[in-house]
């Protein structure tokens, strides 16, 4: 064993690295994003580690070598277990051979998502065990027992940290590599009587489902880390306790005085819930406020529990209005809570006063190609009744004025389906449907042959920037790269879209504003379902060799380029433009716009 100071993505990967996985898949999508590169990085060779297209396909592989004895690790954010949903349904009925751990990183706030659901939820409609981690050291720790678990059940299970777990940093004990378990494995073994789902089988795994969760709430009453910590000097006098989970229940403990009475359940397996537990805890209460982030899962199974077993004890939590509904707790919110909950006050702390931050609303990068790609497709379809449709990406901040370029978005690879329900509703407007080279791969793609099959006309616009931007730079099936940066033939965008049929695809530098409007022009007017694809480079991996400037003696004032395009490398200064040169990266699109020729010198890429 040894000490390493650990962000709690890096702790998880390493733990599945000391349980002995084999095999490492998923799908970029922050907080969960640097359990993957953790084990490409320091993984040994013979354990595969890839970037699946989307979070169904990383399942599926990972239950491919889970049916072959393997030990599978899946990572993805909440929203991405949506798209594995399907695939996990009958795998939770079919079960697994090897140890399956599929994390599941939620973002309460949401910081970085488009929702805030529960996975601990989502584990109880899929009837999959879920183990939810406080701490970065427990987090190490529980993705080994997860595996054992799997193992010995044989049903994948949830690991489900979230933002302040995965974020954190700690000092931890972790095993030094000869430590790590080796697990022999069979491979796969026939057995069409298992492996192939019918209703017959279904049935029968239904009522084993039922029966093992059954099992393992009792089960979980004696796991660790499903706790009671009594409070200390009084102990019992108030009556009254606290449920909580995760962080939450770190936000807890900072809250409770050293000579606290409170007894705390520390639940860390919301599902099955530890129902004998529970009832231990319960007995002897009057009161307990339940504190939980996102869904009130504890607060409701404290309910059953107390109905179940005919316990007078009052459940406060988020159905009572004792615990915010939505969104992050904190330590300063639970504390108000406990407060409030035990009915008492503390010396308010004064704040020290601090200078109000600047506002600084979300932008695209200054450089980035997908303003320049906006602006080609809004100055070509000026004045035609035309719907852009966005996708989750960088180019969602396509939506922010002035370029105002996103009119719908809802969910990876949905643009594309939306400009077709439009279309089909509305055949008077023009439809576009944004979506980036990443984004194509893991859900754009059977959009695009729903679009040319039903005979939509739309154009696609397909943002290329050649990387996973949002969360960090991922390669691609479109970059030729692995995850461990491995060349690889690269699947070409294009090509693709040739294959499903499409007859109208054109490449364009969006950087060449003359050319881009042009081509947009040109492709829009074709019938059906046409492409254009705008590649250029990110341009916080592909750095110009030259930055734009203003001649001031050139400049009129008519702030065109700043109004035009919102980037945050221009502004106005004594009543003309003005580059930021420590923000331009030369993309020369304003020197394209301005109407007097007044900025020169950058170099686009």
């Amino acid at each position: 064993m040894h000490s390493e100071f650990l962000m709690g993505n890096e702790a998880i990967a390493l733990g599945a690295l000391a349980a002995g996985v084999n095999l490492a898949a998923g799908y970029p999508g922050t907080p969960s994003t640097e359990i993957l590169e953790t084990i490409a990085k320091r993984g040994a060779a013979d354990v595969h580690v890839e970037w699946s297209i989307n979070e169904k396909a990383g399942l599926e592989v990972a239950a491919g070598a889970a049916y072959s004895g393997a030990r599978a690790l899946v990572t993805m954010k909440q929203v991405g277990l949506n798209v594995a949903a399907d695939p996990l349904m009958s795998l939770e009925y079919i079960g697994v051979k090897g140890g399956m751990v599929i994390v599941v990183a939620d973002d309460p706030g949401p910081i970085s998502s488009q929702t805030e659901q529960d996975t601990r939820t989502f584990g109880m409609f899929s009837k999959v065990p879920v183990f939810d981690p406080s701490t970065v050291a427990e987090a190490y720790e529980m993705v080994q027992e997860a595996f054992a678990f799997s193992e010995k059940y044989h049903t994948p299970v949830f690991l489900r940290p979230t933002t302040r777990i995965d974020h954190a940093y700690e000092a931890i004990e972790v095993k030094d590599e000869a430590e790590y378990e080796q697990k022999e494995r069979e491979g796969f073994v026939k057995d069409a009587s298992k492996w192939v789902i019918f209703p017959k089988l279904s049935v029968r795994s239904h009522a084993a489902i039922e029966a093992r969760n059954a099992e393992l709430s009792k089960v979980f009453s004696d796991y660790p880390r499903n706790k009671i910590l009594s409070g200390a000097g009084q102990q019992g006098s108030l009556r009254k306790g606290i449920a909580s989970h995760g962080v939450s229940s770190m936000y807890t403990r900072d809250n409770l005085a050293q000579d606290n009475h409170l007894p705390v359940l520390h639940i860390a397996t919301p599902f099955p819930f530890p129902e004998e537990l529970a009832v231990k805890f319960l007995e002897g209460l009057d009161e307990v406020l339940c504190i939980e982030e996102l869904d009130p899962v504890i607060e409701r199974a404290l309910l059953m529990v107390c109905g179940k077993y005919h316990l007078p004890t009052i459940i406060r939590g988020k159905l009572t209005g004792d615990i915010q509904t939505v969104g992050e707790n904190t330590v300063e919110s639970v504390g108000k809570a406990i407060d409030a909950f035990l009915g008492q006050s503390r010396p308010e702390e004064k704040a020290e006063a601090v200078p109000p931050l600047p506002v600084r609303p979300p932008v695209l990068c200054a450089g980035c190609p997908h303003r320049a790609s906006f602006l080609a497709v809004k100055e070509a379809m000026r004045g035609q009744k035309t719907i852009y449709c966005g996708d989750i990406g960088c180019y969602t901040l396509g939506n922010a004025a002035p370029l105002d370029m996103c009119d719908t978005c809802l969910c990876m690879g949905a643009g594309i389906n939306i400009a077709q329900g439009v279309y089909h509703m509305d055949p008077q407007t023009k439809c576009f449907a944004f979506v980036g080279d990443s984004t194509f791969f893991a859900a754009g793609i059977t959009g695009t042959v729903n679009a040319f099959y039903n005979q939509a006309d739309m154009t696609l616009v397909v943002l290329d920037n050649s990387t996973t931007a949002m969360t960090g730079h991922q390669p691609h099936p479109g970059t030729g790269k692995t995850i461990r940066g491995e060349v690889v033939e690269a699947v070409s965008i294009e090509k693709v879209l040739r294959a499903i049929g499409l007859s109208v695809v054109e490449t364009v530098n969006p950087l060449d504003h003359a050319e881009a409007v042009a081509t947009v022009k040109r492709v829009a007017s074709e019938p059906g379902v046409k492409a254009i694809i705008f590649k250029s480079p990110c341009v916080v991996l592909a750095k110009p060799a030259a930055r734009s400037k203003v001649e001031a003696e050139k400049c009129i004032g008519c702030q065109k380029c700043i109004r035009s395009l919102g980037c945050p490398a221009l502004v106005l200064q004594e009543g003309k433009a003005f580059i930021d040169e420590t923000l331009c990266t030369g993309c020369t699109l304003c020197e394209s716009i301005c109407p007097v020729g007044a900025i020169a010198g950058g170099e686009k890429l």
